[in-house]
């Protein structure tokens, strides 16, 4: 069954409309469906109402010939997405054995009374294909009918999510004939915007379709999301290489990492390399910077500690700035940053230093704009440099950005060191 896919997700359940739960399990479910090739074109939330419900599958029927399901699957009179579906495609509900064993099973584990409600729970469309709920009680299923598949999943992501990727996405894989290889790899960017970053490969990612790259943007950071498909593993591993060697011949300069990894752990992994340690002098970041790094498993063998000097009294009596520093240049300055670097790396014996200093509330400071930012960066056997950023944004935005920063210039002036 070879067709262009265009798929709807219907999530069910008046608790996404009211606002008391974010409708993840639709991007969930998104991400996973394009990294497959198959499109989704439509996203639609509707309450727990039988009505309502016929109409958003009927609307789905006209446009869509991928319909999946979240929701409505549970033992309460409002769990109805099953009932809606078999009553419109005239099938009737069937018991699945094995699911009312495995819910018969689970009450006497937890030893509490079964109501009859709970067996609603086993209850199937005929003639659907099980998806097993290794995680909760309520079987998925999939049925295809009339060039259309509809496939009913749990709405509790904790079973939704596992049934999906070890029966779900099979499922799909099979009726539509897909035997690819798919391998995806995320790049990530830190230091150009994203729309920048879009303009300068807008013609690669308009003109590939195998690899696709997809922009997706982050917390101040800008990723790429390359997905390849080949009957082989290893070329649609050379579709990636090839398209990421393309990418970065024009934004190399701002790449800074695969998947999963954070400019914290970047910086981490550096320092481990050379065997380096680090410490910090946090004003404005009030230990944000630390709590980056030592979010990490493992991080005392490179981290030394920090001072959260958030008063001038504090800047001056526990780190050593200079009393004329802050009363000729201010806190929020080149100076300052510099002395809070210089000192903490002294104080701790690391071989770098460094330090944030800024505004990040909406009031200027000493005369200088919100969003003005100094790091300094003191490298064992090496000048202070200091940076001067202007930032916009909320005040937690300002905060987050400017850590974000201080790990990716003492990524530079680590890998600059080496290149010397």
């Amino acid at each position: 069954m070879h067709m262009a896919t265009k798929t709807e997700i219907i999530a069910v359940g008046s608790e996404l409309l009211l606002g008391q739960i974010v409708n993840s399990n639709a991007q969930f479910i998104s991400q996973q469906l394009a990294e497959n090739g198959i499109n989704v074109y439509y996203h639609t939330v509707v309450g727990d109402n039988p009505v309502r419900l016929k109409q958003a599958v009927k609307t789905a029927q006209e446009r869509s010939n991928i319909i999946v399901f979240t929701g409505g699957l549970g033992p309460t009179k409002d769990d109805l997405t099953k009932e809606t579906i078999a009553s419109m495609l005239g099938r009737k509900l069937t018991t699945d054995e094995e699911a009312l064993r495995s819910i018969e099973d689970y009450f006497v584990k937890v030893n509490r009374h079964m109501s009859e409600n709970n067996k609603k729970q086993a209850l199937v469309i005929e003639g659907s294909d099980i998806l097993k709920n290794e995680h909760g009680m309520a079987p998925g299923m999939a049925i295809q009918e009339n060039g259309i598949i509809y496939m009913l999943l749990p709405g509790p992501p904790s079973e939704m999510k596992p049934m999906f990727l070890k029966f779900g996405l099979p499922f799909f894989r099979k009726a539509l004939g897909r035997n690819d290889k798919i391998i995806s790899r995320v790049l990530r960017y830190f230091g150009i915007g994203e729309s920048q970053l879009e303009t300068d490969i807008q013609d690669l990612i308009d003109g590939q379709s195998n690899p696709t790259i997809a922009p997706l943007a982050g917390d101040g950071e800008v990723t790429l999301r390359l997905t390849a498909r080949h009957q082989f593993e290893a070329e649609a591993v050379k579709l990636i290489n090839d398209a990421e060697k393309a990418i970065n011949e024009r934004v190399g300069a701002f790449f800074y990492g695969y998947d999963q990894t954070t400019l914290a752990e970047e910086l981490l992994r550096h320092l481990r390399q050379r065997g380096m340690t680090i410490s910090a002098a946090e004003s404005l970041t009030g230990g944000l910077f630390s709590d980056q790094l030592t979010a990490v498993k493992g991080t005392s063998d490179v981290f030394k500690g920090t001072i959260v000097c958030y008063t001038n009294e504090v800047k001056e009596a526990m780190l050593g700035v200079l009393k004329e520093t802050l009363d000729v240049h201010g806190a929020v300055s080149e100076q300052c940053a510099q002395e809070m670097a210089e000192q903490i790396r002294k104080l701790t014996g690391s071989d770098i230093g460094i330090s944030f200093t800024g505004i990040a509330g909406e009031e200027p400071v000493e005369g200088k704009k919100p969003g003005t930012v100094y790091i300094g960066l003191a490298v064992k056997g090496r000048q202070t440099v200091t940076h001067q950023l202007l930032l916009a944004g909320s005040r937690n935005g300002i905060r987050k950005r400017t850590v974000k920063y201080g790990c990716h210039l003492a990524v530079k002036a680590l890998t600059e060191n080496t290149a010397e």
